[in-house]
């Protein structure tokens, strides 16, 4: 399995309640502030099933890098102003071109506002109700751009229920975020498969294009208006429900331009020069059946892990991800990390860095690749000393039962705005 060293899973901390598996193993540094933030969401009223990932660790009151499973209940808070993040990964069938050359055209690529010639009040209407295929019906859009969009999954496809109504959340800032990274830990790379673990889903050395990134504002939008109160009434969780579709579809929509952007830095945006790809989201509500009766999981932070489905665990730009493909493990609630997940917050990383590394020294990584990046903060922000390492991570994942390992990706060029 190329240089992943399959360990036992340690077991739950003591103070966890019986319905929680924590995820973890030697290697993994996990924060006593996330392990008692993911014990406090699983005591709440409602909790049948919870997982801490491996990459668990403090959010704003909850955690990051977990799922839980309410009977009943749909909880708007945990999913925050985040919803709809996720992943999108792109296989192609071409060469990168040099490293200099690559580093310049996805900057550029990344830099171009593809959207601004459409209505936005009619861009935000259409992809909040039918994510990237909805790009295919506005003829201002490059053909290129509206011929891949055609063959995405249209709504009722995609395994989310009915957008509801976007009146409220008609903003033209939304529509001028579409095909935008966002800050954070959000990115948009090119990156090239090198160990493959398993023969037959990635061939080793093929260029992927790997997008990281949510629903910008507009999920933010989301959150200032369902506050923190939970939801037991049908009504309220089918409304609350429909607009966290139409935010993740817009969230689709964002990544689906990102990765276009990218493609066409490749010379790859056309379907002859695709090989396959897939998609997950972070951050959303599903209704699915946990210990033989339906219940509403809901993934901080956790990517989905079904049974034969693609996954991915995000490394940091200093490390690569790895494609993994989903065991659909019950105790875990089919799923798994989203990433290699933080060890130092974000003021922490800056100061202590900031002392370590030289700006220029940011924008090179240990694995020869390029960072493009202006916001300086960000780059230490972001700096993978600021994360875990990523192989105990998927080490864990592996160990456990909730995934086995496909390839993994390593970054040429990684684009943070």
């Amino acid at each position: 399995m190329g240089n992943l060293n399959v360990v036992p899973e340690a077991t739950n901390n003591l103070f966890l309640p019986s319905h929680v598996r924590l995820v973890t193993g030697p290697g993994v540094w996990m924060e006593s502030d996330a392990t008692e933030q993911l014990a406090r969401v699983a005591a709440l009223p409602g909790c049948v099933r919870a997982a801490g990932m491996p990459d668990l660790h403090p959010g704003r009151g909850f955690p990051v890098g977990a799922a839980f499973a309410f009977a009943g209940i749909v909880h708007p808070h945990l999913i925050g102003g985040d919803a709809g993040c996720g992943a999108r990964a792109v296989v192609t069938s071409v060469r990168a071109p040099a490293l200099d050359a690559l580093e310049r055209r996805a900057g550029d690529a990344l830099a171009e506002p593809v959207v601004a010639d459409c209505d936005p009040e009619a861009l935000v209407r259409a992809v909040w109700s039918d994510g990237p295929r909805a790009l295919a019906d506005f003829d201002v859009l490059p053909e290129a751009l509206r011929e891949l969009a055609a063959s995405e999954p249209a709504a009722g496809e995609d395994g989310l229920p009915a957008s509801g109504d976007v009146s409220r959340y008609l903003d033209a800032g939304f529509a001028g975020a579409l095909g935008t990274i966002g800050g954070g830990n959000h990115f948009a790379e090119i990156s090239r498969v090198e160990s493959v673990a398993e023969r037959g889903r990635m061939a080793r050395g093929a260029i992927v294009v790997l997008v990281h990134s949510g629903s910008r504002g507009l999920g933010g939008a989301l959150a200032r208006h369902w506050g923190a109160g939970a939801l037991d009434e049908e009504a309220a969780i089918a409304t609350f429900l429909g607009e966290l579709a139409g935010a993740c579809r817009y969230a689709r929509a964002n990544r689906f331009l990102l990765a276009w952007k990218l493609l066409r830095a490749l010379g790859a945006a056309r379907p002859g020069r695709l090989a396959g790809g897939f998609e997950v989201i972070h951050n959303d509500v599903r209704r699915e059946i946990v210990d033989g009766a339906p219940a509403w999981v809901h993934r901080k932070g956790a990517a989905p892990a079904y049974t034969g489905a693609l996954t991915v665990v995000l490394g940091s730009r200093g490390a690569p991800s790895w494609v993994l493909e989903g065991l659909g493990e019950a105790s875990a609630l089919s799923s798994v990390a989203h990433g290699a997940g933080r060890r130092m917050g974000r003021s922490e990383a800056r100061d202590k860095l900031k002392h370590r590394y030289r700006r220029a020294e940011l924008v090179r990584t240990k694995l020869g690749s390029r960072v493009v990046c202006d916001d300086t903060d960000l780059l230490y922000e972001e700096h993978p000393d600021a994360y875990k390492a990523i192989e105990p991570v998927v080490d864990a994942i592996v160990a456990a039962g909730l995934a086995r390992p496909v390839a993994s990706l390593v970054p040429l060029v990684t684009v943070k705005r």
